[in-house]
């Protein structure tokens, strides 16, 4: 419907285009054979259906309570028309509707990249029924079934490998062009492409709820957000309008020439030029959504180019978000690998967190599972049942050390770190060991924010509801320039409320918890874009994928694509005043004024086009 809708605006204006471009070339051949009554009628004729419809899109415009600098072009189209000028009429009406037609052709261009994420999957899936294949709408697929994913095909949902391996493109998602190689067990994401052997993939979510679909419907909404809203150019629209009029009556009334008043209204139409600005930030967009990042508005863009502050969550931001294991203590002669196999073929049986990153440790290390039997398990407390014959426990400390003899399994964890986790395992009735997991940083984020202050954010926090030791760890190795601790989603909607007296405030986050601070903050961020997560949905920004760099990125062009844009303000702006001087004293007549305002615009308009670059 967008497509079609954007297809309908730009037949529309090069229809205008076209009847400009016939008025304009009719009337030069009737000049040159010496019928100048004719060309008259010719240009006017080319003139006044760009001039009705300009007409109609200021006061549609005005009714919104925008004033922009089209008022100009309209006055000058109009007093040509007034003044006997019709040529100079004609060639302003061509300058319009030709940058009418750049601009869509420019944004179209940019929007490319964020159009190409939507309708990548196809609309249906090929499901194991047994042992056979039967191809169902996606729509239909639910956790747990079973697909196949030939080569070339696009994932349609969130999915676990469920046995060799794939090999997938994620350029679409992370602008990482090295695919991706994804062991049996491991998670692969909706949106991602198979470029290697076909392979199995079990469901983990619906494909409303995937990955894929978060990013579908977010690229939408970016794209039917007005993302010209942040037209930098009319801000400056009524100042230079009333400079434009006053300049124009000025030359008027001193030379008694209206002509002259005709000259400075034609060298002050940038009818391009307020278009070269969303033409700017439109690109930003498409790159940043190249780059793994999803700037949901044009608006957006401009106040992430203006951050000063940047603060962060821990929890899925600065880490992973969820505990990996990363050490095993044996208590006796069972070896680790044994008592991490045993254990997570026991946690197959629970819903437990933990027990994903028990099974994903001992898949990693090509552990045989053996399915558990005879389960009872105590929520948020532990698990027991048999495995492969022998009597396995595993949990918290006080719940393992009641099942083998009282032993103490704190004593084996002394020394570890603060933000260590750890759980007892028993086997036969003895504590067997510990295994520990920890949810350990990013190994980028340092890098990461190494280049946030190098694009110009000058301080960074960290607001964590970990306990203040952990965060405080955190912060002195990262060097950041404030640590809070413990705090609950008030709390940190509080430290933004802080640090926006030094500037404009980005918040980084993941989860529910970080919702109202991701919506009170100037930027949201959001790690990742999988379902319909509030964090999402509250944030200006969200990275397409789970990690950091994408946010460094769109950093670096926002800042660039807003600074194109100025430049074109100021440049497009600043020649326009010059030409107006010019022709005020009378050295720059109508037609030669257009000429030169036409070759000012479509030269700011390219200069926007280095957006997408």
């Amino acid at each position: 419907m967008l497509r079609r809708a954007s297809q309908v605006v730009f037949e529309r204006k090069t229809l205008l285009g076209i009847i400009a471009s016939v008025g304009l070339a009719g009337g030069g051949i009737l000049w040159l054979t010496g019928r100048g009554d004719l060309a008259a009628l010719a240009w006017a004729g080319g003139t006044a259906p760009v001039l009705l419809a300009l007409f109609f899109e200021i006061v549609t415009s005005l009714r919104r309570g925008d004033v922009g600098l089209d008022i100009v072009a309209a006055l000058s189209m109009s007093a040509a028309l007034a003044f006997g000028e019709p040529l100079a009429g004609n060639v302003v009406a061509l300058m319009y509707a030709g940058g009418q037609i750049l601009e869509t052709y420019a944004q179209g261009r940019a929007r490319n990249e964020m159009s190409a994420l939507l309708g990548r999957v196809a609309r249906t899936a090929m499901r194991y029924a047994g042992d056979r294949l039967e191809e169902i709408p996606i729509d239909t697929l639910a956790p747990g079934d079973v697909i196949l994913i030939r080569h070339g095909e696009t994932l349609p949902v969130d999915g676990r490998v469920d046995e060799g391996e794939a090999l997938l493109d994620l350029s679409a998602l992370t602008g990482e062009a090295v695919p991706e190689r994804i062991l049996a067990g491991g998670e692969a994401l909706s949106g991602a492409t198979s470029v290697g052997p076909a392979f199995r993939l079990r469901c983990l979510r619906p494909a409303a709820a995937s990955t894929y679909a978060g990013i579908v419907r977010l690229v939408e909404a970016a794209q039917q957000s007005h993302a010209p809203m942040a037209r930098l150019a009319d801000r400056y629209a009524i100042w230079f309008l009333a400079l434009t009029l006053l300049v124009a009556g000025g030359a008027w009334g001193w030379s008694g020439d209206p002509v002259r008043a005709l000259s400075v209204l034609v060298v002050a139409t940038p009818c391009p030029l307020i278009l070269a600005v969303p033409v700017a930030l439109i690109s930003g967009l498409s790159r940043a959504a190249r780059s793994g990042a999803l700037i949901k508005s044009g608006g957006m863009l401009e106040a992430l180019a203006q951050v000063k502050i940047g603060i962060l969550d821990k929890t899925g931001t600065l880490t992973h978000g969820r505990a990996r294991v990363t050490d095993i203590i044996s208590a006796g002669d069972v070896p680790q690998d044994e008592i991490l196999r045993l254990a997570a073929s026991l946690d197959q049986a629970s819903a437990h967190v933990v027990a994903n990153a028990l099974i994903d440790a001992a898949t990693a290390r090509d552990l045989p599972l053996s399915p558990p039997r005879d389960t009872e398990e105590q929520a948020g407390t532990g698990i027991e049942g048999w495995v492969g014959g022998r009597k396995i426990a595993l949990g918290g400390n006080t719940y393992v050390s009641r099942r083998s003899g009282n032993s103490d399994p704190r004593t084996l964890g002394d020394g570890l770190p603060a933000d260590a986790m750890t759980v007892a395992v028993a086997i036969d009735g003895t504590f067997a060991g510990l295994i520990v997991l920890r949810d350990q940083l990013r190994p980028d984020a340092g890098a990461m924010l190494g280049r946030l202050r190098a694009a110009g954010i000058a301080r960074l926090v960290l607001a964590s509801g970990d306990r203040p030791e952990i965060a405080t760890a955190i912060g002195r190795s990262l060097a950041l320039d404030r640590v809070e601790g413990g705090l609950d989603p008030a709390g940190k909607v509080a430290i933004i409320a802080q640090e926006r007296a030094a500037g404009p405030v980005m918040m980084v986050g993941d989860g529910v918890n970080d919702a109202p601070a991701l919506a009170a903050a100037d930027v949201g961020v959001a790690m990742g874009a999988r379902g319909t997560a509030a964090s999402s949905e509250a944030a200006g920004v969200v990275l397409l994928v789970d990690a950091l760099e994408p946010l460094a990125r769109a950093v670096e062009i926002a800042r660039r694509s807003r600074r194109i844009a100025l430049q074109s303000v100021v440049v497009g702006l600043g020649l326009s005043l010059a030409a107006m001087g010019v022709a005020a004293l009378g050295y720059l007549p109508p037609v030669q004024g257009a000429l030169l305002q036409e070759a000012i615009d479509v030269a700011v308009i390219l200069n926007a086009l280095r957006a997408l670059r």
